[in-house]
Protein backbone atom coordinates (compact mmCIF):
# COMPACT_ATOMS: atom_id res chain seq x y z
CA UNK A 1 0.00 0.00 0.00
CA UNK A 2 1.37 3.40 -0.99
CA UNK A 3 2.05 5.92 1.76
CA UNK A 4 -0.16 8.81 0.66
CA UNK A 5 0.16 11.95 2.79
CA UNK A 6 -2.52 13.71 0.70
CA UNK A 7 -5.58 12.39 -1.10
CA UNK A 8 -8.06 14.68 -2.84
CA UNK A 9 -11.02 12.64 -4.11
CA UNK A 10 -13.68 13.54 -6.68
CA UNK A 11 -13.16 17.30 -6.33
CA UNK A 12 -15.62 19.39 -8.36
CA UNK A 13 -15.70 23.18 -8.44
CA UNK A 14 -17.99 25.54 -10.34
CA UNK A 15 -17.52 29.24 -10.98
CA UNK A 16 -20.23 31.31 -12.75
CA UNK A 17 -20.53 29.75 -16.20
CA UNK A 18 -17.43 27.57 -15.77
CA UNK A 19 -16.78 24.06 -14.46
CA UNK A 20 -13.23 24.65 -13.20
CA UNK A 21 -12.69 21.15 -11.75
CA UNK A 22 -14.50 18.06 -12.98
CA UNK A 23 -14.40 15.09 -10.55
CA UNK A 24 -10.64 15.43 -9.91
CA UNK A 25 -8.83 12.82 -7.79
CA UNK A 26 -5.23 13.66 -6.94
CA UNK A 27 -2.92 11.83 -4.51
CA UNK A 28 0.61 12.57 -3.34
CA UNK A 29 2.99 10.23 -1.53
CA UNK A 30 4.82 11.29 1.61
CA UNK A 31 8.21 12.85 0.96
CA UNK A 32 7.92 12.96 -2.83
CA UNK A 33 8.30 15.81 -5.31
CA UNK A 34 5.11 15.66 -7.38
CA UNK A 35 4.89 17.85 -10.51
CA UNK A 36 1.47 19.20 -11.49
CA UNK A 37 1.41 20.53 -15.05
CA UNK A 38 -1.12 21.83 -17.55
CA UNK A 39 -2.02 24.89 -19.59
CA UNK A 40 -3.31 28.07 -17.95
CA UNK A 41 -6.94 27.41 -17.08
CA UNK A 42 -6.41 23.65 -16.72
CA UNK A 43 -7.43 23.82 -13.05
CA UNK A 44 -4.07 23.38 -11.28
CA UNK A 45 -4.19 26.54 -9.18
CA UNK A 46 -7.90 26.10 -8.40
CA UNK A 47 -7.23 22.59 -7.08
CA UNK A 48 -4.40 23.86 -4.88
CA UNK A 49 -6.46 26.81 -3.63
CA UNK A 50 -9.07 24.31 -2.46
CA UNK A 51 -6.28 22.46 -0.63
CA UNK A 52 -5.23 25.80 0.92
CA UNK A 53 -8.76 26.74 1.97
CA UNK A 54 -8.97 29.76 -0.33
CA UNK A 55 -11.86 28.06 -2.19
CA UNK A 56 -14.33 25.44 -1.01
CA UNK A 57 -15.06 22.48 -3.28
CA UNK A 58 -18.67 21.99 -4.39
CA UNK A 59 -18.17 18.25 -3.87
CA UNK A 60 -15.39 15.83 -2.98
CA UNK A 61 -13.14 15.18 0.02
CA UNK A 62 -9.60 15.77 1.27
CA UNK A 63 -7.58 13.41 3.48
CA UNK A 64 -4.24 14.06 5.18
CA UNK A 65 -2.41 10.98 6.47
CA UNK A 66 -5.57 8.97 5.72
CA UNK A 67 -7.70 11.19 7.97
CA UNK A 68 -10.46 13.16 6.25
CA UNK A 69 -10.36 16.89 7.02
CA UNK A 70 -12.20 20.03 5.93
CA UNK A 71 -9.99 23.07 5.34
CA UNK A 72 -12.07 26.21 5.66
CA UNK A 73 -9.38 28.86 5.27
CA UNK A 74 -5.60 29.31 4.80
CA UNK A 75 -5.01 29.54 8.56
CA UNK A 76 -6.43 26.03 8.96
CA UNK A 77 -4.22 24.88 6.08
CA UNK A 78 -1.13 26.26 7.86
CA UNK A 79 -2.20 24.54 11.10
CA UNK A 80 -2.50 21.26 9.16
CA UNK A 81 1.06 21.67 7.87
CA UNK A 82 0.23 22.89 4.34
CA UNK A 83 2.16 25.83 2.90
CA UNK A 84 1.32 27.39 -0.46
CA UNK A 85 3.47 29.72 -2.56
CA UNK A 86 1.21 31.50 -5.03
CA UNK A 87 2.36 32.69 -8.44
CA UNK A 88 1.00 36.14 -7.57
CA UNK A 89 2.83 37.91 -4.77
CA UNK A 90 1.04 38.02 -1.43
CA UNK A 91 3.26 40.54 0.32
CA UNK A 92 2.87 43.85 2.18
CA UNK A 93 5.01 46.28 0.20
CA UNK A 94 5.42 48.77 3.04
CA UNK A 95 6.95 46.18 5.39
CA UNK A 96 10.45 44.74 5.31
CA UNK A 97 11.24 41.32 3.87
CA UNK A 98 11.80 40.00 7.41
CA UNK A 99 8.45 41.36 8.62
CA UNK A 100 6.71 39.68 5.69
CA UNK A 101 8.44 36.36 6.39
CA UNK A 102 7.23 36.38 10.02
CA UNK A 103 3.93 38.22 9.50
CA UNK A 104 1.29 37.27 12.13
CA UNK A 105 3.90 35.40 14.22
CA UNK A 106 6.36 38.09 15.28
CA UNK A 107 8.71 36.89 18.01
CA UNK A 108 8.61 38.78 21.29
CA UNK A 109 11.05 39.47 24.08
CA UNK A 110 8.88 40.21 27.04
CA UNK A 111 6.15 42.54 25.81
CA UNK A 112 8.24 44.00 22.96
CA UNK A 113 8.78 42.60 19.47
CA UNK A 114 12.25 41.04 19.23
CA UNK A 115 13.33 42.68 15.97
CA UNK A 116 16.94 41.51 16.28
CA UNK A 117 15.85 37.90 16.49
CA UNK A 118 13.35 38.31 13.63
CA UNK A 119 15.89 39.97 11.34
CA UNK A 120 18.60 37.46 12.21
CA UNK A 121 16.42 34.40 11.64
CA UNK A 122 14.96 35.80 8.41
CA UNK A 123 18.45 36.60 7.13
CA UNK A 124 19.59 33.06 7.97
CA UNK A 125 16.69 31.59 5.97
CA UNK A 126 17.40 33.80 2.96
CA UNK A 127 21.15 33.12 3.13
CA UNK A 128 20.48 29.38 3.41
CA UNK A 129 18.42 29.64 0.24
CA UNK A 130 21.47 31.11 -1.46
CA UNK A 131 19.87 34.46 -2.28
CA UNK A 132 21.86 37.48 -1.13
CA UNK A 133 19.82 40.54 -0.10
CA UNK A 134 19.20 42.41 3.14
CA UNK A 135 15.96 41.24 4.77
CA UNK A 136 15.59 44.65 6.45
CA UNK A 137 14.88 46.18 3.02
CA UNK A 138 11.27 47.14 2.35
CA UNK A 139 9.52 44.82 -0.10
CA UNK A 140 8.53 47.76 -2.32
CA UNK A 141 12.23 48.31 -3.04
CA UNK A 142 12.89 44.69 -4.05
CA UNK A 143 12.98 43.32 -7.60
CA UNK A 144 10.35 40.85 -8.81
CA UNK A 145 12.89 38.03 -8.32
CA UNK A 146 13.63 39.08 -4.74
CA UNK A 147 9.91 39.32 -3.94
CA UNK A 148 9.51 35.75 -5.16
CA UNK A 149 12.31 34.71 -2.83
CA UNK A 150 10.56 36.36 0.13
CA UNK A 151 7.44 34.32 -0.68
CA UNK A 152 9.52 31.13 -0.72
CA UNK A 153 11.31 32.00 2.52
CA UNK A 154 7.97 32.81 4.20
CA UNK A 155 6.56 29.33 3.58
CA UNK A 156 9.80 27.50 4.36
CA UNK A 157 10.00 29.35 7.69
CA UNK A 158 6.61 27.89 8.69
CA UNK A 159 8.06 24.35 8.60
CA UNK A 160 5.19 22.97 6.52
CA UNK A 161 4.96 19.21 5.86
CA UNK A 162 3.41 19.75 2.41
CA UNK A 163 4.65 22.70 0.34
CA UNK A 164 2.86 23.72 -2.84
CA UNK A 165 4.96 25.86 -5.19
CA UNK A 166 3.09 27.57 -8.04
CA UNK A 167 5.60 28.79 -10.66
CA UNK A 168 8.28 29.58 -8.03
CA UNK A 169 11.08 30.17 -10.56
CA UNK A 170 9.17 32.42 -12.97
CA UNK A 171 11.13 35.48 -11.76
CA UNK A 172 14.46 33.78 -11.03
CA UNK A 173 17.71 33.61 -12.96
CA UNK A 174 19.36 30.34 -13.93
CA UNK A 175 21.65 30.43 -10.87
CA UNK A 176 18.80 31.31 -8.48
CA UNK A 177 16.67 28.55 -10.00
CA UNK A 178 19.44 26.01 -9.47
CA UNK A 179 19.67 27.09 -5.82
CA UNK A 180 15.94 26.66 -5.32
CA UNK A 181 15.82 23.24 -7.01
CA UNK A 182 18.64 22.06 -4.76
CA UNK A 183 16.70 23.29 -1.73
CA UNK A 184 13.61 21.34 -2.87
CA UNK A 185 15.76 18.20 -3.22
CA UNK A 186 17.07 18.77 0.31
CA UNK A 187 13.51 19.16 1.59
CA UNK A 188 12.70 15.77 0.07
CA UNK A 189 15.58 14.22 2.01
CA UNK A 190 14.05 15.67 5.19
CA UNK A 191 10.71 14.01 4.39
CA UNK A 192 8.92 17.17 3.26
CA UNK A 193 6.46 16.71 0.40
CA UNK A 194 6.48 19.20 -2.48
CA UNK A 195 3.75 19.74 -5.09
CA UNK A 196 5.49 21.62 -7.87
CA UNK A 197 3.51 23.57 -10.48
CA UNK A 198 5.53 24.87 -13.40
CA UNK A 199 5.50 25.45 -17.15
CA UNK A 200 9.25 24.78 -17.32
CA UNK A 201 9.36 21.11 -18.24
CA UNK A 202 13.13 20.87 -17.77
CA UNK A 203 12.50 21.50 -14.06
CA UNK A 204 9.82 18.79 -13.99
CA UNK A 205 12.31 16.22 -15.28
CA UNK A 206 15.11 17.43 -13.02
CA UNK A 207 13.40 17.21 -9.65
CA UNK A 208 10.07 15.35 -9.72
CA UNK A 209 9.48 11.65 -9.20
CA UNK A 210 5.82 11.75 -10.25
CA UNK A 211 4.00 13.94 -12.76
CA UNK A 212 0.28 14.64 -13.09
CA UNK A 213 -1.06 16.32 -16.23
CA UNK A 214 -4.31 18.33 -16.14
CA UNK A 215 -6.39 19.69 -18.98
CA UNK A 216 -9.79 21.44 -18.98
CA UNK A 217 -10.39 20.80 -15.28
CA UNK A 218 -9.63 17.08 -15.44
CA UNK A 219 -6.71 14.78 -14.61
CA UNK A 220 -5.42 13.42 -17.92
CA UNK A 221 -2.69 11.13 -16.62
CA UNK A 222 -0.42 10.48 -13.63
CA UNK A 223 2.74 8.42 -13.88
CA UNK A 224 6.40 8.38 -12.90
CA UNK A 225 8.07 11.38 -14.51
CA UNK A 226 10.79 9.21 -16.04
CA UNK A 227 8.08 7.30 -17.92
CA UNK A 228 7.05 10.47 -19.77
CA UNK A 229 8.88 12.09 -22.67
CA UNK A 230 8.80 15.88 -23.02
CA UNK A 231 6.62 15.61 -26.14
CA UNK A 232 4.18 13.27 -24.38
CA UNK A 233 3.66 15.77 -21.54
CA UNK A 234 3.11 18.62 -24.01
CA UNK A 235 0.67 16.57 -26.09
CA UNK A 236 -1.37 15.68 -22.99
CA UNK A 237 -1.32 19.31 -21.82
CA UNK A 238 -2.55 20.83 -25.06
CA UNK A 239 -4.50 17.89 -26.50
CA UNK A 240 -2.61 17.91 -29.77
CA UNK A 241 0.82 17.21 -31.20
CA UNK A 242 3.28 20.13 -31.00
CA UNK A 243 5.89 19.76 -33.74
CA UNK A 244 8.38 22.35 -32.50
CA UNK A 245 8.92 24.53 -29.44
CA UNK A 246 10.09 27.63 -31.33
CA UNK A 247 8.46 28.39 -34.70
CA UNK A 248 10.84 29.09 -37.56
CA UNK A 249 10.84 32.23 -39.67
CA UNK A 250 12.70 33.03 -42.83
CA UNK A 251 12.50 36.54 -44.24
CA UNK A 252 14.74 39.51 -44.83
CA UNK A 253 15.79 41.80 -41.97
CA UNK A 254 15.77 45.46 -43.01
CA UNK A 255 17.65 48.67 -42.29
CA UNK A 256 18.58 50.09 -38.89
CA UNK A 257 15.46 51.42 -37.15
CA UNK A 258 16.95 52.21 -33.72
CA UNK A 259 20.47 53.07 -32.61
CA UNK A 260 21.47 53.55 -28.97
CA UNK A 261 24.75 55.35 -28.26
CA UNK A 262 26.36 55.37 -24.84
CA UNK A 263 23.16 54.91 -22.81
CA UNK A 264 23.94 55.27 -19.08
CA UNK A 265 21.78 55.38 -15.96
CA UNK A 266 23.62 55.53 -12.65
CA UNK A 267 25.47 52.32 -11.88
CA UNK A 268 22.77 50.16 -13.45
CA UNK A 269 23.36 50.88 -17.13
CA UNK A 270 26.86 51.83 -18.27
CA UNK A 271 27.68 53.16 -21.72
CA UNK A 272 25.46 50.74 -23.66
CA UNK A 273 25.48 51.03 -27.45
CA UNK A 274 23.71 48.80 -29.98
CA UNK A 275 21.54 48.83 -33.12
CA UNK A 276 18.16 47.28 -33.90
CA UNK A 277 17.04 46.55 -37.45
CA UNK A 278 13.56 46.52 -38.94
CA UNK A 279 12.03 43.05 -38.78
CA UNK A 280 14.58 41.83 -36.23
CA UNK A 281 14.22 40.15 -32.85
CA UNK A 282 17.14 41.25 -30.69
CA UNK A 283 17.48 39.13 -27.56
CA UNK A 284 18.95 40.55 -24.35
CA UNK A 285 20.29 38.02 -21.85
CA UNK A 286 21.94 38.38 -18.45
CA UNK A 287 21.50 37.61 -14.78
CA UNK A 288 19.06 39.46 -12.52
CA UNK A 289 20.80 42.72 -11.64
CA UNK A 290 22.68 42.86 -14.94
CA UNK A 291 20.71 45.93 -16.05
CA UNK A 292 18.37 44.37 -18.62
CA UNK A 293 15.12 45.89 -17.34
CA UNK A 294 16.85 49.15 -16.44
CA UNK A 295 18.12 49.47 -20.02
CA UNK A 296 14.59 48.89 -21.32
CA UNK A 297 13.21 51.57 -18.98
CA UNK A 298 15.89 54.04 -20.10
CA UNK A 299 15.07 53.40 -23.77
CA UNK A 300 11.32 53.84 -23.22
CA UNK A 301 11.63 56.91 -20.99
CA UNK A 302 10.41 55.20 -17.80
CA UNK A 303 13.74 56.21 -16.24
CA UNK A 304 15.69 59.37 -17.04
CA UNK A 305 19.09 58.38 -18.43
CA UNK A 306 22.19 60.26 -17.30
CA UNK A 307 23.68 60.36 -20.77
CA UNK A 308 23.51 58.77 -24.17
CA UNK A 309 21.65 59.35 -27.39
CA UNK A 310 18.86 57.51 -29.13
CA UNK A 311 18.25 57.57 -32.88
CA UNK A 312 15.05 56.27 -34.46
CA UNK A 313 14.93 55.89 -38.25
CA UNK A 314 18.13 57.91 -38.44
CA UNK A 315 16.83 60.91 -36.50
CA UNK A 316 17.80 61.82 -32.96
CA UNK A 317 14.92 61.04 -30.61
CA UNK A 318 14.32 62.98 -27.41
CA UNK A 319 12.82 60.38 -25.10
CA UNK A 320 12.58 62.03 -21.67
CA UNK A 321 9.49 60.21 -20.39
CA UNK A 322 7.04 57.48 -21.34
CA UNK A 323 4.87 59.89 -23.33
CA UNK A 324 7.89 60.69 -25.50
CA UNK A 325 8.58 56.98 -25.85
CA UNK A 326 5.04 56.33 -27.09
CA UNK A 327 5.18 59.29 -29.49
CA UNK A 328 8.41 57.90 -30.98
CA UNK A 329 6.69 54.57 -31.69
CA UNK A 330 8.12 52.54 -28.79
CA UNK A 331 5.98 50.11 -26.81
CA UNK A 332 7.13 48.54 -23.53
CA UNK A 333 5.64 45.25 -22.34
CA UNK A 334 6.79 45.17 -18.70
CA UNK A 335 7.89 42.04 -16.82
CA UNK A 336 4.92 42.13 -14.41
CA UNK A 337 1.74 42.33 -16.46
CA UNK A 338 -0.52 42.31 -13.38
CA UNK A 339 1.25 45.20 -11.62
CA UNK A 340 2.31 47.46 -14.49
CA UNK A 341 0.98 45.99 -17.75
CA UNK A 342 -2.77 45.92 -17.18
CA UNK A 343 -5.54 47.55 -15.19
CA UNK A 344 -7.00 44.25 -14.00
CA UNK A 345 -10.33 45.77 -12.99
CA UNK A 346 -10.86 47.12 -16.54
CA UNK A 347 -12.29 45.09 -19.40
CA UNK A 348 -10.33 44.08 -22.51
CA UNK A 349 -11.58 47.01 -24.58
CA UNK A 350 -10.51 49.68 -22.09
CA UNK A 351 -7.10 48.07 -21.44
CA UNK A 352 -6.30 48.16 -25.14
CA UNK A 353 -7.78 51.54 -26.07
CA UNK A 354 -6.22 53.40 -23.13
CA UNK A 355 -2.89 53.73 -24.98
CA UNK A 356 -4.41 55.65 -27.90
CA UNK A 357 -7.71 57.30 -26.93
CA UNK A 358 -7.65 59.84 -29.82
CA UNK A 359 -8.02 56.86 -32.15
CA UNK A 360 -11.51 56.12 -30.76
CA UNK A 361 -12.86 59.64 -30.37
CA UNK A 362 -15.59 61.37 -32.28
CA UNK A 363 -14.96 65.03 -31.68
CA UNK A 364 -14.15 65.63 -28.01
CA UNK A 365 -15.90 62.44 -26.82
CA UNK A 366 -15.05 58.75 -26.80
CA UNK A 367 -17.13 56.73 -29.24
CA UNK A 368 -18.12 53.40 -27.66
CA UNK A 369 -19.12 52.08 -31.09
CA UNK A 370 -15.80 53.03 -32.67
CA UNK A 371 -13.87 51.73 -29.65
CA UNK A 372 -15.67 48.39 -29.76
CA UNK A 373 -15.18 48.03 -33.53
CA UNK A 374 -11.46 48.83 -33.40
CA UNK A 375 -10.71 46.59 -30.41
CA UNK A 376 -12.71 43.61 -31.65
CA UNK A 377 -10.44 43.60 -34.68
CA UNK A 378 -7.39 43.17 -32.41
CA UNK A 379 -9.12 40.52 -30.29
CA UNK A 380 -9.87 38.46 -33.38
CA UNK A 381 -6.48 39.06 -34.98
CA UNK A 382 -4.59 38.01 -31.86
CA UNK A 383 -6.88 35.12 -30.95
CA UNK A 384 -7.65 36.48 -27.47
CA UNK A 385 -9.96 33.88 -25.94
CA UNK A 386 -12.73 35.53 -23.92
CA UNK A 387 -16.54 35.39 -23.77
CA UNK A 388 -16.66 39.01 -24.96
CA UNK A 389 -14.57 42.14 -25.36
CA UNK A 390 -16.17 43.34 -22.10
CA UNK A 391 -14.57 40.54 -20.09
CA UNK A 392 -12.65 41.88 -17.05
CA UNK A 393 -8.95 41.13 -17.65
CA UNK A 394 -8.33 39.69 -14.18
CA UNK A 395 -10.59 36.79 -15.23
CA UNK A 396 -8.48 35.91 -18.28
CA UNK A 397 -5.77 33.24 -18.32
CA UNK A 398 -2.15 34.40 -18.16
CA UNK A 399 -1.60 33.80 -21.86
CA UNK A 400 -4.66 35.82 -22.86
CA UNK A 401 -3.70 38.62 -20.47
CA UNK A 402 -0.33 38.76 -22.19
CA UNK A 403 -2.00 39.00 -25.59
CA UNK A 404 -4.05 41.95 -24.32
CA UNK A 405 -0.79 43.71 -23.36
CA UNK A 406 0.58 43.04 -26.87
CA UNK A 407 -2.64 44.37 -28.41
CA UNK A 408 -2.48 47.51 -26.27
CA UNK A 409 0.93 48.46 -27.65
CA UNK A 410 0.01 47.56 -31.22
CA UNK A 411 -3.07 49.78 -30.85
CA UNK A 412 -0.70 52.59 -29.85
CA UNK A 413 0.90 52.19 -33.32
CA UNK A 414 4.28 51.16 -31.86
CA UNK A 415 6.89 50.07 -34.43
CA UNK A 416 9.48 49.07 -31.81
CA UNK A 417 8.35 46.67 -29.09
CA UNK A 418 10.42 46.09 -25.96
CA UNK A 419 9.28 42.81 -24.43
CA UNK A 420 10.47 42.18 -20.86
CA UNK A 421 9.84 38.50 -20.00
CA UNK A 422 7.05 38.14 -22.61
CA UNK A 423 6.15 34.54 -21.69
CA UNK A 424 6.62 34.62 -17.90
CA UNK A 425 4.09 32.46 -16.09
CA UNK A 426 2.22 31.21 -19.16
CA UNK A 427 1.92 27.64 -20.39
CA UNK A 428 3.65 25.94 -23.30
CA UNK A 429 0.65 26.23 -25.64
CA UNK A 430 0.20 29.95 -24.94
CA UNK A 431 3.97 30.48 -25.27
CA UNK A 432 3.88 29.02 -28.76
CA UNK A 433 1.07 31.41 -29.68
CA UNK A 434 3.12 34.34 -28.35
CA UNK A 435 6.12 33.19 -30.41
CA UNK A 436 3.93 32.96 -33.54
CA UNK A 437 2.65 36.47 -32.80
CA UNK A 438 6.21 37.80 -32.43
CA UNK A 439 7.16 36.26 -35.78
CA UNK A 440 4.06 37.74 -37.41
CA UNK A 441 4.87 41.20 -36.05
CA UNK A 442 8.46 41.26 -37.29
CA UNK A 443 7.32 39.88 -40.65
CA UNK A 444 4.98 42.90 -40.86
CA UNK A 445 7.96 45.21 -40.26
CA UNK A 446 7.86 45.69 -36.48
CA UNK A 447 11.11 45.35 -34.54
CA UNK A 448 11.43 43.58 -31.18
CA UNK A 449 13.85 43.82 -28.27
CA UNK A 450 13.22 40.74 -26.12
CA UNK A 451 14.49 40.38 -22.55
CA UNK A 452 14.18 36.90 -21.09
CA UNK A 453 15.58 34.90 -18.19
CA UNK A 454 14.87 31.69 -20.12
CA UNK A 455 17.94 30.96 -22.19
CA UNK A 456 16.19 28.47 -24.53
CA UNK A 457 13.72 31.25 -25.37
CA UNK A 458 16.47 33.79 -26.07
CA UNK A 459 18.38 31.30 -28.23
CA UNK A 460 15.28 29.97 -29.98
CA UNK A 461 13.70 33.30 -30.92
CA UNK A 462 16.52 35.85 -31.39
CA UNK A 463 18.31 36.90 -34.58
CA UNK A 464 21.09 38.36 -32.42
CA UNK A 465 21.81 38.23 -28.70
CA UNK A 466 23.25 40.99 -26.50
CA UNK A 467 24.59 39.77 -23.15
CA UNK A 468 24.59 42.25 -20.27
CA UNK A 469 26.87 41.95 -17.25
CA UNK A 470 26.83 44.51 -14.41
CA UNK A 471 25.15 47.11 -16.63
CA UNK A 472 27.54 46.73 -19.56
CA UNK A 473 27.42 44.81 -22.82
CA UNK A 474 29.64 41.78 -22.26
CA UNK A 475 29.20 40.47 -25.78
CA UNK A 476 27.11 40.41 -28.95
CA UNK A 477 26.41 37.07 -30.61
CA UNK A 478 24.96 36.22 -33.99
CA UNK A 479 22.32 33.49 -34.05
CA UNK A 480 24.85 30.90 -35.28
CA UNK A 481 27.31 31.87 -32.49
CA UNK A 482 24.88 31.89 -29.57
CA UNK A 483 24.56 28.87 -27.33
CA UNK A 484 23.85 28.40 -23.61
CA UNK A 485 27.49 27.97 -22.63
CA UNK A 486 28.70 31.06 -24.52
CA UNK A 487 25.90 33.27 -23.16
CA UNK A 488 26.42 32.13 -19.56
CA UNK A 489 30.19 32.65 -19.73
CA UNK A 490 29.61 36.25 -20.78
CA UNK A 491 26.83 36.76 -18.22
CA UNK A 492 28.86 35.62 -15.18
CA UNK A 493 32.41 36.66 -16.00
CA UNK A 494 33.94 39.25 -13.68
Amino acid sequence: MRDYILEMRNITKFFPGVKALDDVSFSVQSGEIHALVGENGAGKSTLMKILDGVYQADSGSISLNRKEIRIKNPLEARAAGIGLIFQEFNLVNQLSAAENIFLNRLKKKGLAVDWNSINQEAQEIVDRLGFAFDVREKVENLSAAQKQLVEIAKVLSEEAKIIVMDEPTSSLTTTETENLLNIIKNLKEKGITTIYITHKLEEVFEISGTCTVMRDGKIIETRETSAFSRDQIIERMVGRTVDMEFPKRNFQIGDIILEAKGISWGKRVKNVSFILRQGEILGIAGLVGSGRTELAEALFGAQKRDKGELYIKGKRAKVRNTSDGKKMGIGFLTEDRKETGLVLAYDIIRNISITNLPKVRRGPFLSAKKESSEINHYIKDMNIKAPSARQITMNLSGGNQQKVVFAKWLFSDADILILDEPTRGIDVGAKYEIYLLMNKLVQEGKSIIMISSELPEVLGMSDRVLVLNAGEIAGELRQDEANAETVMKLAIRN
